[in-house]
Order: C-alpha cells, then sequence, then structure tokens
C-alpha cells in the first residue's frame, strides 16, 4: 500500500456509542477517512455496494443479519474489501466462523486504540491480526483430543440416520412404523450419549465423527 493512499473504512455495530468511538478514534489518524456506518449485516453489504470501502469493522450479534453472514456476503462479493471482527465475545464458534467467512482480522472490544488503529494499517497490507484471546481459543481447539466414538444400539444408529437426513420426529416414527414418543425416546438417549443438547448439534458431531453413513 502507497504512504499516501487513505483507508476508507465502514463501521458496522448496532449500538450508536459504539459506531460514534470507533470513528471518532479512526478519524483523528492521518489517511484513514470513514465513509460508511452500518447497524446490522442487511445495512452493511448494502452500504459496502455504495461505498467499497477498504476495511469493515464488523460486530457479530446484530439484529436482521448477524456479522458472521454479512462478512461471507461481502467477502464473497467483494473479495478485496477487508473485515475485522471487532466484537465482545471470544468463544470458539464465533472466532472460527467469521474467519472461515473471509474475515483477516478478530479483535475484542477492548482493544487500545493504537492497536485498533494498527490493526487496519495491517489489514490493508494483508496481513492477519487476531486478539491474544481469539489466538488462544484457536490453539486450544486444535489440541484438543477428538471426541471418542460413542456406542450406540443399532436403532439409535438408524434414527441419527434419520436426524442427519432432516426428519423431524413424526417423520421417523411413520418411516420406522413405531409411535412419537418411542422417537423421542430414543433422541433423547442419542443427545445424552454424545454429550450434546440439540439437534443440531447431534447432527453435526455425526458427521464429523461419521457415524452414521
Amino acid at each position: 500500500m502507497s504512504e499516501d493512499k487513505t483507508i476508507r473504512i465502514m463501521i458496522v455495530d448496532d449500538h450508536t456509542v459504539v459506531r460514534s468511538g470507533l470513528g471518532a478514534v479512526l478519524q483523528a489518524e492521518d489517511g484513514m477517512e470513514l465513509v460508511a456506518e452500518a447497524e446490522n449485516g442487511e445495512e452493511a453489504v448494502r452500504a459496502c455496494e455504495r461505498t467499497r470501502p477498504d476495511v469493515i469493522l464488523m460486530d457479530l450479534l446484530m439484529p436482521k443479519m448477524d456479522g458472521v453472514t454479512a462478512a461471507g456476503i461481502i467477502h464473497e462479493k467483494w473479495p478485496d474489501v477487508r473485515i475485522i471482527a471487532l466484537t465482545s465475545f471470544k468463544e470458539k464458534e464465533y472466532v472460527e466462523g467469521v474467519l472461515k467467512a473471509g474475515a483477516t482480522g478478530y479483535l475484542l472490544k477492548n482493544v487500545s486504540a493504537d492497536e485498533l488503529v494498527a490493526t487496519v494499517r495491517r489489514a490493508m497490507e494483508g496481513q492477519p491480526s487476531l486478539s491474544p484471546e481469539a489466538a488462544q481459543v484457536l490453539i486450544q481447539h486444535v489440541n484438543e483430543p477428538e471426541k471418542p466414538k460413542t456406542e450406540m444400539t443399532g436403532r439409535e444408529l438408524e434414527i441419527l440416520g434419520k436426524m442427519v437426513e432432516g426428519k423431524s420426529n413424526q417423520e421417523i416414527a411413520d418411516a420406522m412404523f413405531v409411535s412419537q414418543s418411542t422417537v423421542k425416546f430414543h433422541v433423547s438417549n442419542i443427545l445424552s450419549k454424545l454429550g450434546v443438547s440439540s439437534r443440531t448439534e447431534a447432527v453435526a458431531l455425526a458427521l464429523k465423527q461419521k457415524l452414521v453413513e
């Protein structure tokens, strides 16, 4: 990046005070210009189409469309736009989700003004930036031993297979000629054996561990 190029920035956050504070910090820097603001992901996509910023500071939890979804859409349509997640959350699903969606950086909102500015400049140079907390989350995830495959009965595996196909309890009951309460009982056992709390998690784990064909 040439030294005299102005970095055009968009801030996406559902809190007006946050946008105002970030904007004040960035516009006080030489070579940075705030060209757009948005309070949710839908607005961010539309504003990106109008203004084509160089860098977007993207909150993750917002109404109408979250930051991960918006980042994915923007990255697909305008891959040259640099996206930096700026959030209060450091959970693995948020970190992994937005990085997979195309973000080049992940910062927590307690970041210093100097580090925020430095991250924007690094993003323009194509350099990724992770907060220490986000980096630690990813390192821990990589080092986690994979959960062992869980022993399930043939009937449970059959029902799990139908869950993976997206069938409801009633549809499973009809296909297997059993009552819906029987299916609920088996589903409850499946969730317990897999150590998960929802059907979505069960399906994801079943696919990851190849428990069903």
